[in-house]
């Protein structure tokens, strides 16, 4: 059975999230503040945790920053939860590595939708069997989930290695950003768009560790990215 992290100080949050996904035969777990969902993360394994930003003693990108550096959740996907509706705020969260970000106040179907597509996201990748590809100094092996830049490994999140291999599989041809967008989230996204050049951003950045002489990814400015 999935499992599901809740991370929120309000009570009556956590009650209407864990009901609507028990509904849907997922199994729940609370956490009241920051401290207890870094106990309970480690003690246990979950599928996907809903983590609020505002909680005590150690806030959701606190939270965040913590799990992202352990092996275990490194490619679990987590969903910020917040009033939050900043810009900074959300580059913020992409950046330290949460997969989406729904701002309070927040419809059920709309969390449902998104918890939904993480997990089949996660599913996917797991379950692909598409060969490696391998450009100029850059494999990428969808099996194993692996990206390796003149014989180094490098260290993706699950959604920057989804958008390198679609790019990757798209090679010398330009994908919209809208499209990156439907690929990589599955469903009509309801947040900013530039969270798919916060994403570039770091693929980049991550490439670039190990080969600077090549620029892999090019920016088709207003239409979206293509692999040289």
């Amino acid at each position: 059975m999935i499992k599901i992290l809740v991370v929120d100080d309000e009570p009556h949050i956590t009650e209407l999230i864990q009901f609507n996904l028990e509904l849907n035969d997922y199994s729940v777990e609370i956490a009241g503040n920051g401290k207890e969902a870094i106990e309970k993360a480690k003690a246990g394994a979950f599928d996907l945790i809903i983590l609020d930003v505002m909680l005590p003693f150690v806030d959701g990108f606190g939270v965040l920053k913590i799990l992202k550096k352990d092996e275990k959740y490194k490619d679990v996907p987590i969903l910020m939860l917040t009033a939050k509706s900043s810009e900074t705020d959300k580059v913020l969260g992409l950046e330290t590595g949460a997969d989406d970000y729904l701002t309070k106040p927040f419809s059920i179907k709309e969390l449902m939708a998104r918890v939904n597509v993480l997990l089949r996201r996660v599913r996917k990748v797991e379950k692909t069997n598409k060969d490696s590809i391998s450009i100029n100094n850059l494999t990428i092996d969808s099996v194993s989930h692996t990206v390796k830049v003149n014989g180094n490994e490098i260290d993706l999140t699950l959604k920057e290695f989804e958008i390198l291999l679609i790019l990757c599989q798209n090679e010398g041809n330009v994908v919209k950003r809208d499209d990156l967008l439907d690929k990589v989230w599955g469903y009509e996204y309801f947040g900013d768009s530039r969270a798919i050049d916060v994403h570039i951003r770091h693929i980049r950045k991550k490439i670039e560790d190990y080969d600077k002489d090549y620029d892999y990814i090019e920016t088709i400015r207003g239409i979206g990215y293509k692999i040289r």
